[in-house]
């Protein structure tokens, strides 16, 4: 669990948490990916048109996959969180929120709800800057409080 010393205040809302390494990361290699695959299948002579199709669909297919990856964000307001995961946004108040939990060794944030349910932030991941993302889950914990 996140815990700092110190109270800090919270954030001005609205404000958005997101992996932003990550992203920019996830969305270069995907444009290099598409540029490469598709400069290979047009000038590559010996392939047939239907190739050449075959070769960009795949560069569309693998590159959406790091823009879907690449999706993840938290924004807070003044009325409750948006939860944007891979596939899935939720909508939460609040009073829906009893705690805001980031553990040694985990992916991202867990946000334990009223419901008994516990709901997972992807768009706050310690792996490549954890220092920041334990930074955003105090200020969302600090909006929660």
């Amino acid at each position: 669990m996140v815990e700092s010393a110190a109270p800090s205040a919270p954030p001005a809302l609205p404000v958005t948490f997101r992996p932003t390494r990550t992203r920019v990361v996830l969305l270069s290699v995907g444009l290099a990916m598409f540029v490469t695959i598709s400069a290979i299948a047009l000038l590559l002579d010996t392939l047939h048109p239907g190739e050449r199709i075959s070769f960009i669909f795949v560069a569309i297919l693998l590159s959406s996959v790091l823009v879907l990856l690449s999706r993840p964000k938290v924004v807070a307001d003044e009325a409750g969180v948006t939860v944007v995961n891979l596939t899935t946004t939720r909508r939460l108040e609040w009073a829906q929120i009893l705690r805001v939990n980031l553990r040694p060794g985990d992916p991202w944030v867990f946000l334990d709800l009223n419901d008994g349910t516990s709901l997972p932030v992807l768009g706050i991941q310690p792996g490549v800057a954890k220092a920041r993302a334990i930074g955003d889950a105090r200020a969302l914990r600090a909006l929660a409080e």
